[in-house]
């Protein structure tokens, strides 16, 4: 699904967050909030993060216009205590609140050394790695997850599915490094993402049952910290649905101080370690040319598009023209 596009334009990063940031106030978002919406969304674009770059921008925009989530929301914290804070989203995208939610993890981890930040009443929040790249700026090891209301149930569908293709929420575990690309494991917890459902991939639920126990694992565990425990099912969460229905979901992030538990410095020299050694130590996995750890790829993208352009696959271009079509904005490149 992030495989590089073969056949691409190249967009500038400043022209696309220009696009998607009149895209969203068309829809009726404030400036302020359709630049952090637009800013995450272009951060996943340079990543080559296809799946939840700005190709969700005209989905949003709908949601916000058609009045399944809310484009002005008044969020605040709802409670707190030394080590947690809960923000309310008041029905909106999930990345405005969880940014907030994460500011307030980061914030606690550096006073008491672990610090956790939740968010219900919101919508998609995006990749996972967002909010765990901003707790890893300020020295944090950090994890994030998401979960919806009723994930798991399959309403009676028959016959029933099988259990190997147990959803795929987000989850993403970053650890900081020092010279060496950060460790930063964002990912879906389906093992076959992106493999249609079938006979093929129903062959490997016999051949390799483990793979998909450690994928259900992982998958459940995803939900219940990002969903659960952010509070998806409390009688106010399932109110504000009624009014805002794409916000169903909730968000958590955890910010660990490296500082709190050992010399910042010594752990940061142990993850250069363990990520140059593995580059190596180890052969490359067939088709590739180097042993990477999860990250080092992200980062090589950030610089190359950067310097070159996004490269802005089929599907990417669709959708932006059609944004840029119902919505009147320019497209960020000559069409």
């Amino acid at each position: 699904m992030n495989l590089p596009p073969s056949e691409y334009v190249s967009v500038r990063e400043e022209l696309l967050l220009k696009f998607a940031t009149a895209c969203l106030q068309k829809s009726g978002t404030s400036a302020e909030h359709a630049a952090l919406i637009s800013r995450l969304l272009v951060n996943s674009d340079l990543r080559g993060v296809r799946s939840h770059g700005t190709r969700q921008i005209n989905g949003y925009c709908l949601s916000f216009e058609g009045g399944s989530l809310n484009p002005s929301p008044e969020t605040k914290v709802i409670h707190e205590t030394p080590t947690c804070a809960v923000v309310d989203g008041d029905g909106t995208l999930g990345y405005l609140p969880m940014m907030q939610a994460t500011e307030l993890a980061v914030q606690k981890a550096k006073e008491v050394g672990l610090g956790m930040g939740l968010a219900r009443h919101i919508g998609h929040y995006g990749a996972a790695g967002h909010y765990v790249r901003v707790c890893m700026e300020h020295g944090c090891i950090a994890y994030s997850s998401q979960g919806y209301y009723g994930q798991g149930n399959r309403r009676g569908q028959q016959p029933k599915p099988q259990v190997g293709y147990f959803g795929n929420p987000p989850i993403c575990i970053g650890i900081p490094s020092g010279t060496e690309p950060p460790v930063i494991l964002d990912m879906g917890t389906y093992i076959l993402t992106g493999m249609p459902e079938g006979p093929e991939v129903e062959e490997l639920f016999e051949k390799i049952p483990v793979a998909f126990y450690r994928s259900i694992g992982f998958g459940v565990i995803s939900s219940l910290l990002g969903g659960g425990l952010a509070g998806i099912t409390t009688a106010t969460a399932r109110e504000v649905a009624k009014k805002w229905p794409s916000a169903q979901l909730g968000g958590m992030v955890l910010a660990i101080n490296v500082e709190s538990a050992v010399d910042k410095q010594l752990f940061l020299d142990e993850a250069d370690r363990i990520v140059r050694d593995i580059r190596e130590s180890y052969e490359p996995l067939p088709g590739h040319e180097e042993a990477l750890v999860p990250g080092a790829i992200e980062e090589r993208r950030v610089e190359l598009h950067r310097r070159e352009g996004i490269r802005f696959g089929p599907e990417e271009q669709k959708v932006a023209i059609t944004a840029s079509d119902r919505l009147g904005v320019p497209l960020p490149w000559e069409r």
